[in-house]
């Protein structure tokens, strides 16, 4: 099926609830795994919560990476959308869920925008 992007959403559960309550390293693995997906990271943005938990979003010209943990759940809900077909969504995913040291995940992939054509309508 030809489409405008992939967008997946992880359930990370069993997450070491140190890692999750760390938003310098939340911002790290985010901003890692956009990099080894080869995206173009135009900002970020994170916040720390009390007592406890860490939001945050990378935008990419390719959409975006966000991440809202509860470490008194041990759990983090993650949101990965690339545009285009030269990125790996799932690569990122992974890279996330071996950072926060999930033992037990699931990811929910959803195709974005179905394109009747494969050409690009000029506008």
């Amino acid at each position: 099926m030809n489409v405008i992007g992939t967008h997946l959403l992880l359930e990370l559960r069993e997450c070491n609830r140190e890692a999750l309550d760390d938003l310098p390293y939340i911002r790290e693995a985010l901003i890692n795994a956009a990099k080894e997906i080869g995206a173009t990271i135009v900002g970020h943005t994170f916040h720390k919560f009390s007592p406890y938990g860490v939001t945050g979003v990378v935008s990419i010209a390719e959409s975006h990476l966000c991440i809202h943990t509860w470490p008194e759940y041990s759990y983090a809900a993650v949101d990965i959308f690339t545009c285009g077909d030269t990125f790996q969504p799932q690569r990122a995913a992974q890279l996330i869920t071996d950072s926060l040291q999930s033992k037990e995940h699931s990811a929910l992939e959803i195709k974005r925008g179905p394109l009747a054509h494969a050409s690009v309508p000029q506008v």
